[in-house]
């Protein structure tokens, strides 16, 4: 039995015969209707009514349209709704080029109208459908357009009116059985050079002027934004609806091609709510399992290609040479070793190197991403108002090889289908001439990472990155190009690019051979994900966003990235059954547990994401513990057997987390300090740090009895408690030196001032057997 809530009740579709029911839901009806037309007279007007229509309906050539009507509406209808609607011929109400062209009457369609009513007293929610017959022919074709008129009495139009479009069909590039190249080659062959600029055009979802745009100015690409802070965060089914809708834009183009929908699935698909957040990099470097982190990867492809994402800005391949910088807990760790192991997670997101595996419904094609050199940027030379971010990295062409470049190498290897440039700038030192912006590096982009590294597949800019190069903005667009960008990220800009490239290609400032390999490269993409065929999301995953068996693969990671940096008298693990004081400002709070990139761009900011945080998972472990939770400890600390304070970072991201930017910097907080002083002066504590990079500890280490490096762990605090509690043993290392003071830093770039707090690779167990410490 169908249900509907009404105003808060729940009213039932009756059977026929169910008479008894049907007076009843009858009765109810027309007491709402009652209420509903007198509050007008009590100075209450009624909810406004719109008729809603999908902007783009695809048809196959020779089958019928069906147009769905429908009415956004709160309450039952007061009066009825009625809709005539025919189709139009001609231009009027068609897109400009690149639209498709229009269909002809009696030729590719038969020519309809009709009229549809919705009485008084429809319910929200109801529909009515109209079709349009489409006509077979035997001609090889690009898609066709029929506009639909509406004539709507009793509620508002909808925005823009219907279109019908009948796909293109029989043309080679569209045949699936032929070899990709073939189709590239087919296709390429066929686009205007607006279109080919199109290709090279990323809009962002947030940015999009109006939706139709995608159409306008045939889009290549959208990102997926995080939520803006002041908004709501947007559900995996949100994201589906307005992702297929994007899609449904792009068939009305005439060549059909389909957007590349990318979003930055960082640490799992965790810009949306109830997504499964993995650790951070950082913490996933702690683990020293690259298995895992492909694995992580995997679900993390799943998770995101179920809400019609297709291509992922993962992972990050960055090797941190200064903990200062605001990108810390994106990278894996400060030896590239380490970094190029866990780069795994490129075969995780895609499957095989080949691309072969990228057309199913859970993989994703994957980004290495930040070319290059952007974990070496030097304090003080970022760009403004940052600090180090987006700053200059200095070094010689031989530790750019070891260091900077060996992660992409691995990255290539295992297929990484893009490669993301960096905002940063790369000097040479040795080498004529000064600091160059990645996004104009010519030399770094087309001779090495496309030339000597053998690079075939897309390279895309930042954020609007190619805005912050030094010149105007038609000699940025040609600059970027000519330097071998591929795609560019220009959600505020995107309706200029295409017609500067455009331009310069006239003016014969950027070879059209330039252009073609940059479209090829994406076109390349779109076909080996299956894109032309399915262009629209495939929900069969859709319901496992955050699945249990998802969540324990992110919970075994978080448990094999805790750190135990000190555990004097074996404090760890816990004994069950104790008195458990618990403060701390990370203690509660799963906005900070989880970090930046969750939710929003700058971390949930208090929006609702699903997981436990380590105060709820500690009471879970041990059910029959009396723990007192004080965030600030204040609450009185006698009788206890040990506290754990959980102490730590606020969440942020790239520059915004720059050490000297906000307020940021690596010591604890003063509520912090205090709370470590005043339980770890009373009893045994333990205390974690829950951060994307070290925190300056100061003379507080030898108050402290046990001492870990939670990082970020993400949505599972079950993971931490399993590590605490001693159901797991503690296994992780550090990825990244951990200083003793400000003076030291950067650490390993420069080999800091003395020795530092704990080194690189350090870690305690809690294995029976095993080492007291590993290096």
């Amino acid at each position: 039995m169908t249900r509907r809530t009404f105003r808060g009740r729940t009213l039932r579709a009756v059977r026929p015969g169910a008479m008894a029911a049907a007076v009843t839901a009858a009765a109810l009806l027309a007491t709402e209707l009652t209420a509903a037309a007198a509050a007008p007279r009590a100075g209450r007007g009624p909810d406004p009514v719109r008729l809603v229509a999908p902007p783009v309906t695809t048809v196959a050539e020779g089958g019928t349209a069906r147009i769905r009507l429908g009415l956004d509406a709160t309450r039952p209808l007061l009066r009825p709704v009625t809709v005539r609607w025919a189709t139009a011929a001609g231009r009027a109400g068609l897109p400009p080029a690149p639209a498709a062209r229009p269909a002809e009457p009696a030729r590719d369609y038969r020519a309809s109208s009709g009229t549809v009513t919705f009485p008084a007293g429809t319910l929200p929610g109801a529909a009515r459908t109209v079709e349009v017959p489409t006509l077979r022919d035997a001609t090889p074709e690009t898609a066709e357009a029929v506009p639909v008129t509406l004539d709507v009495t009793g509620a508002a139009a909808p925005e823009q009116a219907p279109l019908v479009v009948v796909d293109a069909n029989g043309l080679p590039y569209l045949d699936a059985t032929r070899p990709v190249r073939d189709r590239v080659a087919d296709l390429l062959g066929r686009m205007t050079l607006a279109e080919k600029a199109g290709q090279m055009t990323q809009a962002g979802r947030d940015d999009l002027a109006a939706e139709k745009d995608i159409t306008t100015y045939a889009l290549g690409s959208v990102v997926h934004d995080a939520a803006p802070d002041s908004a709501p965060a947007r559900t995996a089914e949100q994201w589906r609806q307005t992702l297929d809708t994007y899609q449904g834009r792009a068939r009305a183009t005439r060549l059909q091609i389909p957007l590349l929908l990318a979003a930055d699935a960082v640490h799992g698909h965790a810009l949306v709510p109830g997504a499964t957040v993995m650790p951070h990099n950082i913490g996933l470097g702690a683990t020293r399992d690259p298995a895992l982190v492909e694995r992580l990867a995997a679900i993390t492809a799943e998770e995101t290609r179920a809400t019609g994402i297709a291509w992922d800005f993962s992972p990050c391949v960055c090797v941190v040479r200064d903990v200062r910088w605001g990108r810390t807990y994106e990278s894996f760790g400060e030896d590239p070793d380490l970094v190029s192991s866990m780069a795994v997670a490129v075969r995780g997101l895609q499957g095989a190197a080949d691309g072969s595996d990228l057309a199913r419904n859970d993989k994703v094609l994957a980004t290495a991403k930040h070319f290059v050199g952007d974990g070496g940027t030097a304090y003080g030379s970022g760009r403004a108002p940052y600090v180090i971010d987006q700053g200059v990295t200095r070094i010689d062409r031989s530790g750019l090889d070891t260091v900077h470049l060996a992660p992409f190498r691995r990255a290539i290897a295992l297929g990484a289908g893009s490669v993301m440039a960096s905002f940063s700038s790369l000097e040479i030192t040795g080498e004529p001439g000064g600091p160059v912006k990645m996004h104009a590096h010519r030399k770094m982009i087309t001779g090495v990472l496309k030339g000597e590294l053998g690079f075939k597949g897309i390279v895309g800019s930042d954020w609007e990155a190619v805005d912050q190069m030094p010149g105007g903005a038609v000699e940025n667009v040609r600059d970027a190009v000519n330097a071998g960008i591929d795609i560019t990220n220009a959600p505020l800009t995107y309706k200029d690019f295409g017609r500067i490239v455009a331009g310069e290609v006239a003016a014969g400032r950027i070879p059209l051979a330039r252009i073609d390999d940059a479209v090829s490269r994406v076109l390349e993409k779109k076909f080996l994900l299956g894109l032309f065929e399915r262009p629209y999301a495939d929900t069969a995953h859709l319901a496992g966003i955050g699945s249990a068996p998802h969540r324990a693969a992110a919970r075994e990671a978080v448990a094999k990235s805790q750190v135990l940096l000190k555990n004097a008298a074996k404090v760890l693990p816990l004994r069950k059954g104790g008195r458990l004081y618990v403060a701390g400002s990370n203690a509660d709070d799963l906005s900070a547990q989880s970090g930046g990139w969750t939710i929003g761009w700058q971390g949930a900011a208090g929006r609702a994401t699903g997981g436990r945080t380590i105060l709820q998972a500690l009471r879970a472990a041990d059910p029959k513990a009396r723990v007192t939770y004080s965030e600030d400890a204040s609450a009185p600390t006698a009788g206890h057997d040990v506290g754990v304070v959980v102490v730590g970072e606020d969440p942020y991201a790239e520059g915004v987390g720059d050490v000297g930017v906000g307020g940021h910097d690596l010591e604890l907080s003063a509520a912090d300090k205090k709370a470590v002083d005043r339980v770890c002066t009373r009893m045994r504590c333990v205390v974690l740090v829950v951060s994307g990079r070290p925190q300056l500890l100061g003379d507080r280490l030898g108050e402290i009895d046990a001492l870990v490096a939670s990082w970020l762990p993400g949505s599972e605090g079950d993971g931490v408690a399993d590590v605490l509690y001693g159901r797991r043993g503690f296994t992780g290392r550090l990825p990244l030196t951990w200083p003793k003071s400000a003076a030291q830093l950067p650490v390993k770039a420069a080999g800091g001032a003395g020795s530092p707090q704990f080194p690189f690779g350090w870690g305690l167990t809690t294995r029976a057997g095993a080492p007291a410490a590993r290096r």
